[in-house]
């Protein structure tokens, strides 16, 4: 099959750092190549694939410093990938509803992953005005808000098997993995620790909108000796800093629809400790593969039922859920599926 995949031009595929879409893009083109499909992926310059790359910036947005119309990037891109639509089969988006007038003008069937939290007031208008265009959730749980959208199919995020390594543990820390803004609530992780005494590990990165919610809310707390704070870690980083802990800490306090880190600790071994929000319940085992929990006072305890849990079981899990190779397989079946004119569930 040749299929073009259309990623953000914020980060590289794969991402130097932070950066899930872009990581998540990279896991499936470079898995749908090793299964033998011709695959052009459209994405920055400084962007590493096995597939055919068009470059559509020279490098990622992000941290580029001269960058000042990150929109002008992505217009372009729509260009280069328009231009080239008659040699696919199908186009995969993976940048939110940017796209979706000239789609529907496309030669070709498209689909488009939608990776952002959908709660947002001015999308339901957009999306009622665009109810036609083939969408896959990431997660159940992130559809409830746009139920009756042309929805296909949901994919779960996986990653390579051997991207991580299995640690057997017990780890010696709490660690909390992602970005520092107040749905992700470092803070409740910061308090978690405190109450046992532990240490806790953040890597996280701070973006620009949630640099004054940093310095006046959370710069604060990392002064407690508890705390370790490491700032942004890139991949090659993440392997010893997860597979070294107790648990990873997920206190969010929003509908996430997926959340990478949690099958990232899975697959180092490392249970996680989640908010029941968003898809949480849909990724992690209760019991398993880490505790689902409701307030302060159940992550606690929880932390305290650690030893209860199977590291073994959670790298088990994370191969028979949350692989790359079952990923790629399941948006092959939804691609086959859209071009014979098929669709999971249908429009409400």
């Amino acid at each position: 099959m040749k299929i073009a995949q259309v990623a953000p031009l914020y980060e590289s595929v794969p991402p130097k750092y932070y950066g899930g879409t872009e990581r998540v893009v990279s896991y499936l083109t470079e898995e749908l190549v090793r299964q033998g499909h011709d695959v052009t992926l459209f994405a920055s310059g400084d962007s590493v694939t096995r597939a055919r790359l068009v470059a559509a910036s020279d490098h990622s947005l992000r941290l580029c410093k001269n960058c000042v119309d990150q929109l002008a990037h992505h217009i372009r891109m729509l260009e280069l990938v328009f231009s080239d639509a008659e040699e696919f089969d199908i186009v995969h988006f993976h940048i939110d509803y940017l796209h979706f007038p000239f789609s529907r003008r496309l030669p070709v069937p498209s689909m488009t992953t939608l990776h952002g939290r959908l709660d947002i007031p001015d999308l339901a208008p957009l999306y009622r005005e665009f109810c036609d265009m083939p969408v896959v959730s990431i997660s159940d749980s992130q559809r409830a808000p746009l139920p009756w959208i042309n929805w296909q199919d949901t994919v779960y995020h996986g990653l390579p098997v051997d991207l991580y390594r299995f640690h057997p543990g017990p780890g010696k820390y709490l660690a909390f993995l992602g970005r520092i803004s107040p749905e992700k609530r470092v803070d409740r992780a910061i308090r978690i620790a405190q109450r046992l005494g532990l240490e806790i590990k953040i890597a996280a990165k701070v973006g620009a909108v949630d640099r004054e919610y940093f310095i006046d809310v959370i710069k604060p707390l990392l002064e407690d000796p508890l705390v370790d704070y490491i700032g942004e870690i890139g991949e090659g980083e993440k392997n010893e800093f997860l597979g070294a802990a107790q648990a990873l800490l997920f206190p969010i306090d929003w509908p996430e629809p997926f959340g990478l880190a949690m099958i990232e600790a899975m697959a180092c071994g490392t249970p996680t400790i989640a908010y029941r929000n968003g898809s949480v319940p849909e990724v992690i085992a209760h019991g398993a593969t880490g505790f689902i929990v409701d307030c302060l006072e159940d992550a606690v305890k929880a932390v305290e039922f650690l030893p209860t849990i199977s590291r073994r079981r959670c790298r088990e899990v994370f191969e028979e859920r949350f692989s790359a190779g079952r990923m790629a397989r399941d948006y092959v079946t939804a691609y086959r599926r859209l071009l014979v004119g098929e669709s999971i569930i249908s429009v409400a």
